[in-house]
């Protein structure tokens, strides 16, 4: 289960935590403008936007799980399991695979608005990437500095989302995730007055407690509050390294540390890893669940008109600096 986040200060920050209980091999990918993408039923894209994000790279083919274009439009594919449907092909559509829908509508889109033109045709179907990678159940939002929206392919069909809240998780669907944050509306960031009783002299013993009733379970749903709740109240400086640091602050409030969730066999979800890109420079940030240092990864040191992938395996191993 993950949760993805925006941030808009001076500019407009964009990224997600993946959580899982192990990992494929993630890597930094930057893909430049003349990469052919293959499309199952869309044919050859040999130009395009470029971009950079986190993917599983299978046959020299980025799957990625996040990314952000040239442009700033960034989207992320987070699991929806047991609500995601893929259909089978439309003539009057376009047939667009699950693992094929990032790398569709970046290539093509700059702005959140123009991804919406496209997914009006888009019918997302029930096509593999290969026998040993199936596809997975998911929903994605997508995000530029101005609008998000999230996208849900359900056995009704393709439903699009305003996003007013930038943020998004897991199940259930978004509407009803989206109606839940009134559970929450009391919350504030000041500690409340007493409107218990008039007739008990009730302490604000504690700073904080305006936040009283915020969720703190690992659950999506719960997730969703926290985080929403956190992001739209936080506060930082403009420049970068504020603005990044807040960032990772903002997902470290919905974090997982090994042991709480508990899947059986020994196994335990964890945040493998936290993104954030700064989407009008092209620069990804990361962090791994044992390597709090922050890596940086930027996609204009690359060669953008080349053909080829650039790669860069996370550095998942703790960094320590030692000051004497």
């Amino acid at each position: 289960m993950c949760t993805a986040a925006t941030y808009q200060t001076k500019d407009f920050y964009f990224g997600r935590t993946f959580d899982y209980e192990f990992s494929y091999g993630e890597e930094v990918v930057v893909t430049p403008r003349d990469y052919r993408f293959d499309f199952r039923r869309k044919g050859q894209m040999s130009h395009h936007y470029a971009m950079i994000g986190t993917a599983f790279v299978a046959d020299q083919y980025p799957l990625y799980y996040e990314a952000v274009n040239e442009k700033g439009l960034g989207m992320a594919g987070l699991n929806f399991a047991g609500n995601a449907c893929y259909f089978e092909e439309s003539a009057d559509k376009d047939n667009i695979s699950p693992f094929e829908l990032i790398p569709w509508i970046l290539s093509q889109c700059k702005t959140t608005a123009d991804a919406r033109i496209l997914l009006d045709r888009i019918n997302l179907v029930n096509i593999p990437f290969s026998d040993q990678l199936p596809l997975s159940p998911l929903h994605w939002i997508v995000a530029d500095k101005d609008k998000a929206i999230t996208v849900e392919s359900v056995k009704d069909g393709l439903r699009v989302y305003d996003n007013p809240v930038g943020v998004m998780t897991n199940n259930p669907p978004f509407d009803q995730q989206l109606f839940s944050l009134n559970n929450y509306r009391h919350l504030q960031t000041t500690n409340p007055e007493n409107t218990f009783s008039t007739g008990l002299d009730l302490d604000a013993y504690s700073r904080g407690m305006g936040g009283i009733g915020l969720p703190g379970d690992l659950s999506s749903q719960s997730r969703f509050a926290r985080v929403a709740f956190t992001k739209m109240n936080s506060l930082s400086k403009d420049d970068e390294m504020s603005s990044v640091s807040q960032f990772f602050h903002i997902l470290e409030s919905v974090a997982q540390p090994r042991g709480l969730c508990n899947l059986g066999n020994e196994k335990y979800e964890i945040t493998i890893y936290t993104s954030c890109f700064n989407t009008r420079t092209g620069v990804q940030y990361y962090n791994c669940y044992d390597n709090h240092q922050i890596s940086k990864v930027d996609m204009h040191k690359e060669n953008l008109d080349g053909t080829d992938l650039s790669r860069y395996p996370l550095i998942t191993e703790e960094q320590i600096h030692e000051q004497n």
